[in-house]
């Protein structure tokens, strides 16, 4: 098994070693099964095995059982005569225990190193995924980041973000005849959204420093590839966080790293744990991307493995590139699930020895139905296996030992204090502060050019009639309060009038008519 990484027996009397070829090992696969039939166990012994092969590996830690992985096992463990019995009876002659080189992760922070990434690296589609935007929404969104990039403003936290959508509002008449409408019901909305995110703990996530992805691809002194792990019991209440930032981190890995073609071993194999969750009311955009990624991302040396309850819950053009696999127990209690059943055993090559069936429904705890990559990339005949009993501790360390291997990390502090540098956030509110300075100064030269009467004017200290300059029917400098003055105007506005031009018609005709 040289070259493979021993999975556990299998045959009539599990005592044919089973393993999973490194060479096929970034052709990714699927680990299945109901609730408590041994997944996470077998999560734990493939992540010892490349790790031990020389393999970096990235796995989330949703129950926070994966922690044990640090520890070597126990004589003292209450299992350990049923582990050695397993070994002997599958044939894994060098069993003992070991630790495995681990370096934690957290979003949050606090079980882990810190995990950031900015938001023009996170994306308007991821984005918009994380958010639950509408298609509406998620084209505003991908404005903000065309004018991030057309007017230099750096989108690199949440507030960034925020800053850039209050400008884009206060601007949208003159935006929206170059990019289309731009509604502030739908600023709003992305707006809450985001204080939605904030309440999560997204916050966290957004900044720098961002996480290096080299951090990542690393071994320890010995050779041994180093086992990241991502705590994710407190991230599970956040679901759509947790998705969102596992798909992007493998774009991000897709897009980073070099082609290297198909090599002896994986760079990096990533496991996805809780995969539903990546798929449940995905977009199609987003499933497409996904099944982009996990098409071409094998040719980058990383593999990919995704761990769930059942395989309909990935998509079928993604689950159709999953070829090495490991089935644990489901059960059938109803007639969907008896379907499910079905459709998973015919995704097998057939053994003759017993029904596949019948195989996923049976098998127990600690005992799975595996099919692995074979020569030439050729689906291996499915056979029920015994997994072998993990090397490391089985279980959770204690918060004590979480702390002290921190301390120890060669990461110790690099991603502990967030960055603030100047970005669009602070870019846009020293424009407003130039504004104001600038219209302030603007005002103060025109009151400096005014007349000492005009300023007082101004400031309403003093009103002078003389700075009415419109014109009036009305004299206002001439008194109309006497009797004889209102006759007298009266007299001329009638003679003004049609009964004047009368009176004067009959005067001058009288006058000729007498000649």
């Amino acid at each position: 098994m040289a070259d493979k990484i021993f999975i556990g027996g299998g045959g009539a009397d599990y005592g044919t070693q089973q393993g999973l070829a490194l060479k096929y090992a970034n052709r990714h696969g699927l680990v299945a099964g109901a609730t408590g039939t041994g997944k996470t166990v077998t999560l734990q012994i493939l992540a010892e095995g490349f790790s031990n092969a020389g393999v970096p590996v990235f796995l989330s830690d949703v129950k926070g059982d994966l922690s044990g992985l640090a520890k070597p096992g126990s004589q003292d463990h209450k299992l350990h005569d049923a582990f050695t019995s397993r070994a002997e009876k599958i044939g894994f002659a060098d069993y003992s225990y070991h630790d495995t080189p681990i370096t934690f992760w957290d979003l949050f922070g606090k079980q882990g190193h810190p995990v950031r990434t900015t938001v023009a690296e996170m994306g308007p589609l991821l984005l918009s995924r994380l958010l639950e935007l509408s298609e509406a929404q998620e084209g505003i969104l991908n404005i903000a980041f065309r004018l991030s990039d057309e007017e230099g403003l750096p989108l690199l936290d949440l507030k960034d973000l925020q800053s850039l959508l209050v400008w884009i509002g206060e601007n949208r008449a003159g935006l929206s005849l170059r990019y289309g409408n731009i509604s502030p019901a739908s600023i709003g909305a992305i707006q809450r959204r985001l204080l939605v995110l904030e309440n999560q703990g997204g916050t966290k996530l957004f900044g720098e420093p961002s996480l290096a992805l080299s951090d990542l691809i690393r071994c320890d002194a010995s050779g041994r590839g180093m086992v990241n792990i991502l705590a994710a019991d407190k991230l599970m209440a956040a679901p759509g966080l947790y998705a969102t930032f596992l798909l992007w981190l493998l774009s991000e890995l897709f897009e980073e790293l070099p082609e290297v073609g198909d090599p002896d071993k994986p760079k990096l194999v990533f496991f996805f744990d809780e995969a539903h969750l990546l798929f449940d009311d995905a977009p199609k955009a987003l499933v497409d991307k996904v099944e982009q990624v996990a098409r071409l991302i094998r040719s980058k040396g990383v593999g990919v493995y995704f761990i769930t309850q059942h395989p309909g819950d990935i998509p079928e053009d993604i689950l159709g590139q999953l070829g090495n696999r490991i089935q644990h127990a489901l059960r059938a209690f109803t007639a969907r699930d008896r379907k499910n059943l079905k459709l998973a055993a015919e995704t097998y090559r057939e053994n003759p020895r017993f029904s596949t069936e019948d195989a996923i429904r049976e098998v127990g705890v600690g005992e799975a139905v595996t099919s692995m990559l074979q020569k030439k990339g050729v689906p291996g005949v499915v056979e029920r296996t015994l997994i072998r009993p993990p090397s490391s501790q089985l279980g959770p360390i204690t918060a004590e030992e979480r702390k002290a291997i921190l301390a120890a990390s060669d990461l110790a502090g690099k991603y502990d204090q967030p960055l603030d540098r100047r970005s669009a956030h602070e870019i846009l509110a020293q424009r407003a502060e130039n504004a104001a300075k600038e219209a302030e100064a603007a005002e103060e030269q025109a009151e400096a050019a005014a007349s000492p009467m005009a300023r007082e004017f101004n400031a309403a200290r003093r009103y002078s009639g003389g700075r009415v300059s419109r014109s009036s029917a009305r004299s206002y400098g001439k008194p109309r309060d006497t009797f004889g003055s209102a006759l007298q105007e009266a007299v001329i506005k009638e003679l003004k009038g049609t009964t004047g031009r009368r009176i004067v018609r009959g005067i001058l005709g009288g006058l000729f008519k007498g000649r």
